[in-house]
């Protein structure tokens, strides 16, 4: 996906996904840490983040605590429109 550029990325139908980590610290387990996850991804059902939630569990010694999500498309096809002209003021 990161051969693509983010404008084609965008026009294809993804958007900036930015999700919230808690987990537990490995060497205190009752402690939470904080971790902030950002990238692009389709909604609703999120690959991207679904696919580095299952490389967490499998690779990463803290424990998910849980996770909180936005998503937001940041353009899409419908909202690009060709100019003809240009007003000049001044």
């Amino acid at each position: 996906m990161r051969d693509q550029g983010e404008l084609e990325l965008m026009l294809k139908g993804y958007g900036l996904t930015t999700a919230k980590i808690l987990y537990h610290f490995p060497d205190h387990p009752h402690l939470l840490q904080t971790f902030i996850w950002q990238d692009y991804d389709i909604a609703p059902k999120f690959p991207v983040l679904v696919k580095f939630i299952e490389f967490w569990k499998a690779k990463l010694e803290g424990p998910l605590h849980s996770v909180s999500y936005t998503h937001k498309a940041l353009i899409g096809p419908n909202e690009w429109r060709k100019v003809d002209g240009e007003f000049l003021l001044h």
